[in-house]
């Protein structure tokens, strides 16, 4: 959203348009933006106010009800933190005992909110200006929020009386492509993390694609999903890890959350450190129930530790599906009872399916080139029934599973 537009709807008549507009849909909308230019609303003020309408009906999925006050851009609300998770983020720092946290780079002010709601005073800096008024207006109800237009590393952190940072470095460019190189991330990476030598308790938000390889050792670092869908990957720096260095899954679903860290006898060791190759488990034949690791477990390197857990092994090296014959409860893992297996053949998928009139089929892939869409369309399926296959390598060879969920 450019500048003229915002000036317009923080205006009395631009702001009363917004909040009288009914909820978004992309069906009326034409319709509605036709009616409101006809009864002579002016055509750039209508156009904002539509914007910002199917900005927070997309952005309910991250704020709740919060979304409906708030003001967004496109690439503002792509990285903004869910305040489910950016409340995960906020008892780190109470547990701290953080008097003043520093949000750098604090885009719309998600995580601010999230800060504020626990009643920690927050310094929200925002280098770009646009965003750093849409941010003060969506801080407007927390007292102890301040928000700053300014360069987040130029902060006098120690004269601000700022005892915590949490830092959240823009991963797009102007153009909004992914970045995925720290080094390319605005700031740099190895800037944000070096403002650990002047506030230890340091928190930064990055890519859940990170290699680990290049993760400090000294930082705790968590993977975090919600509903399934990994979300980001955050980096704990001292009394806001309480863990020590190391790695975690963070699973959100609903209200529960559900953390996955490395065994007893693993944490400490090298085999745990944030930059270490994740642990392997071991290989079995196909068992009788199958497994699927949330995406935060394997992105954190924790499919050993979670085999562990399901006293199970590998179907295959490198390729994140589990087996075991003693199904078990566990919310980091998907379950599934395995009811056939075999070689891959179209020929032999086709009949198998037709066989047993399946029509509506669920594919599941690791390890495998096969495109289910591709692969829909070859089988040709016109049944009543459906089924759930997986396609991934069962000691080297292009296998199928047929399974049900637990």
């Amino acid at each position: 959203m450019d500048s003229a537009a915002l000036t317009r709807l923080l205006q009395p008549d631009g702001w009363a348009l917004l909040e009288k507009l009914p909820p978004y849909s992309e069906e009326a909308a034409l319709r509605l933006s036709d009616g409101l230019r006809a009864r002579g609303v002016d055509p750039d003020l209508v156009s904002a106010a539509l914007t910002q309408s199917r900005l927070r009906a997309r952005a309910a999925t991250k704020f709740g009800d919060f979304a409906a006050g708030m003001l967004f851009t496109q690439h503002g609300l792509e990285q903004a933190t869910r305040l489910g998770v950016g409340a995960h983020h906020a008892r780190r720092y109470r547990a701290a005992g953080s008097q003043l946290v520093a949000d750098l780079g604090c885009g719309l002010g998600g995580d601010a909110m999230a800060l504020s709601a626990l009643g920690i005073p927050v310094l929200a800096v925002e280098a770009d200006e646009a965003t750093a008024a849409l941010a003060t207006v969506n801080l407007r109800f927390f007292p102890t929020a301040t928000v700053r237009h300014a360069d987040a590393l130029e902060l006098d952190l120690a004269a601000e009386g700022v005892d915590a940072v949490f830092a959240d470095p823009a991963r797009r460019t102007r153009s909004g492509r992914r970045v995925f190189d720290p080094a390319a991330y605005a700031p740099p990476l190895a800037d944000v993390l070096a403002l650990r030598e002047q506030v230890p308790a340091l928190g930064v938000k990055i890519a859940p694609g990170v290699d680990r390889a290049e993760l400090p050792a000294d930082t705790h670092a968590q993977w975090v999903s919600v509903d399934g869908d990994v979300v980001e990957a955050g980096l704990w720096f001292g009394p806001l890890a309480p863990e020590g260095p190391g790695r975690s899954a963070l699973l959100l679903a609903g209200e529960d959350a559900h953390t996955l860290t490395e065994s007893d006898a693993v944490r400490g060791t090298d085999a745990a450190a944030p930059h270490a190759p994740p642990r392997a488990a071991a290989v079995r034949d196909v068992g009788d129930y199958l497994y699927e690791p949330d995406g935060a477990v394997i992105r954190a390197g924790l499919v050993a530790r979670c085999a562990e857990d399901l006293d199970a092994g590998l179907l295959s090296e490198d390729i994140a599906y589990l087996t075991t014959d003693t199904p078990a409860r566990t919310p980091f893992a998907t379950g599934y009872r395995v009811l056939d297996h075999f070689v891959f053949s179209l020929k032999r998928l086709r009949g198998y399916l037709r066989e047993r009139g399946v029509g509506r089929l669920t594919i599941k892939k690791r390890g495998t080139a096969v495109e289910p869409e591709k692969l829909r369309r070859q089988l040709s399926l016109a049944g009543e029934g459906e089924a759930t296959i997986v396609l991934t390598r069962l000691r080297g060879r292009q296998s199928v599973l047929v399974v049900e969920p637990l």
